[in-house]
């Protein structure tokens, strides 16, 4: 007997239910931990491969880590210092995964040549917290960081309306231009200022973070176009070198500077707007804590799913709230 037209929709829908039900309940089985080897009672191997341990920022995030990791006794931090260079943190990465490291925490140095080593890493089933600065595939497990662009995007809106509203010729130095904070920075920024049509971008040069490059090539900016009013910096070491450059031109009462990482300690860039050498910073947070955070999740709480992104919060530092938040930084 033929089924009724009836029946074959009861059937048909009955048959849609079952699988809508069975790939729920595929889900379900297929959700295992990200972590190969997970659970509260364990000790775990966090290895992080630093971009380079010169760069204040850097020394910075790696304090951040030795002195909030001391909150997790499950955990033991191996830290690897890049040294600035794509072959060496290629070699400290791969070593990592020969000792099969628990999670693996990174800063590449530059994005395309550190993305194939990571790759091997995130699908050998280690889990791959990046750190600041991306890889150019999607094999990570997470990403914690500011948002570049938005960060930059509002120091060029401070330079537009409160520092240069009456307009005027303005100067950026770069980062290294292979990285992605660099790029999203330098992004950011021009579209910051182009609110602003009276602000007339003259130069742009990358100096690759560095205090020494940023000192040379301000320099030759200066001497190039005498009347630039404001340099932007992605970080607070080439902020730092354009002071410098600035004073030995006899231009610091004419240059307006706005740096990036908002850096404390004596010699970080919190100190020199609260001293009125800047005129701003931006700070960068290091994201360890929120770093850390995933690893517990991932590590200790055998974690299915941790989010994609981590967007950690910045702050604007300007001659209002410079000298307070100077007293008030540990160092």
């Amino acid at each position: 007997m033929r089924p009724s037209t009836g029946r074959l929709a009861a059937l048909a829908l009955g048959t849609g239910l079952a699988a809508l039900l069975t790939g729920g309940a595929a889900q379900a089985a297929d959700a295992k931990p990200l972590a190969k080897v997970c659970g509260p009672n364990n000790q775990y191997v966090i290895g992080f491969s630093q971009a380079n341990f010169k760069e204040p920022y850097r020394e910075h995030v790696n304090h951040e880590l030795d002195r909030l990791v001391k909150q997790f006794p499950q955990f033991k931090i191996v830290m690897a210092d890049g040294q600035a260079s794509d072959n060496t943190q290629v070699s400290q990465v791969e070593n990592f995964l020969t000792q099969q490291v628990d999670i693996l925490f990174i800063s590449p140095f530059e994005a395309a040549p550190l993305t194939p080593v990571v790759t091997r890493v995130y699908k050998s089933g280690i889990p791959v917290i990046e750190l600041d600065r991306k890889t150019s595939g999607e094999d990570y497990t997470s990403f914690v960081g500011g948002d570049n662009r938005e960060i930059a995007k509002e120091a060029g809106e401070y330079a537009a309306k409160t520092l240069l509203p009456d307009g005027g010729e303005v100067a950026i130095l770069e980062g290294l231009p292979s990285s992605s904070p660099a790029i999203e920075r330098l992004e950011g920024f021009k579209a910051g200022i182009a609110g602003n049509p009276k602000l007339k971008v003259v130069a742009v040069q990358p100096v690759d973070w560095m205090e020494d490059k940023a000192v040379t090539v301000f320099s030759a900016m200066l001497q190039a176009h005498p009347d630039i009013k404001l340099v932007y910096a992605s970080n607070d070491l080439a902020a730092a070198g354009a002071y410098i450059a600035a004073k030995q031109a006899g231009k610091v009462d004419q240059v307006q500077i706005i740096g990036t990482d908002g850096l404390p300690g004596p010699s970080g860039g919190i100190r020199s707007v609260a001293e009125g050498q800047w005129a701003a910073t931006m700070v960068y947070p290091t994201g360890a804590a929120e770093a850390l955070d995933l690893a517990k999740k991932i590590l200790i709480d055998c974690a299915t799913s941790v989010p994609r992104t981590v967007t950690v919060s910045s702050q604007l530092i300007s001659k209002d709230n410079a000298k307070d938040l100077y007293k008030k930084e540990q160092f």
